[in-house]
């Protein structure tokens, strides 16, 4: 069983180490091979060090804690893409667990805390972006009752353009 909680700065190191693993994992055969072997452990902390020591933005930062530290990272805010209509949009900006231990119920537990804590805020909607080809991660936001409402995104990785989905849900 896995506790959540605000992100610290000492799970700098865990935290990239998760978000580095877990697209070499999940993307493996989606994003060019140059790409994700390109990424490394040590530039995403030094970037998210540098993220940590500025004041805090709107943008919240969770872990999932195993016995050992952090298995899973998930960050949220405010949508960065307008959405039409009245509601308060929220976004997950990025969901991650240790590939070894997906499908132990740690990302569903991690977006749970963070759709109650966006409810809290008063936020009445949820949005992500997923990657088109990324089946296993559209299946798992499908599950948890997220829907893709038509609107795409081409991200360009190494030369390769890759359609991403938004999906959203009411929370």
């Amino acid at each position: 069983m896995t506790h959540v909680r605000e992100m610290a700065s000492a799970d700098i190191e865990a935290v990239s180490t998760i978000r580095v693993r877990g697209w070499q994992a999940a993307y493996a055969g989606i994003v060019p091979r140059t790409y994700l072997d390109a990424m490394t452990v040590e530039a995403d902390a030094s970037l998210r060090r540098q993220r940590f020591s500025q004041p805090r933005g709107k943008s919240r930062d969770l872990v999932a804690l195993g016995e050992h530290g952090p298995v899973g990272w998930v960050c949220f805010g405010s949508c960065r893409s307008p959405i039409p209509g009245p509601r308060r949009v929220a976004e997950v900006y990025a969901l991650y667990v240790s590939p070894d231990l997906i499908g132990q119920g740690i990302g569903r537990g991690l977006l749970d805390e963070a759709h109650s804590r966006m409810k809290g805020q008063g936020f009445e909607t949820s949005a992500l972006w997923v990657l088109q080809d990324n089946h296993r991660a559209r299946r798992f936001y499908e599950r948890a009752g997220y829907r893709a409402d038509g609107a795409t995104e081409d991200d360009v990785y190494d030369e390769v353009t890759l359609t991403e989905l938004r999906y959203r849900r009411a929370l």
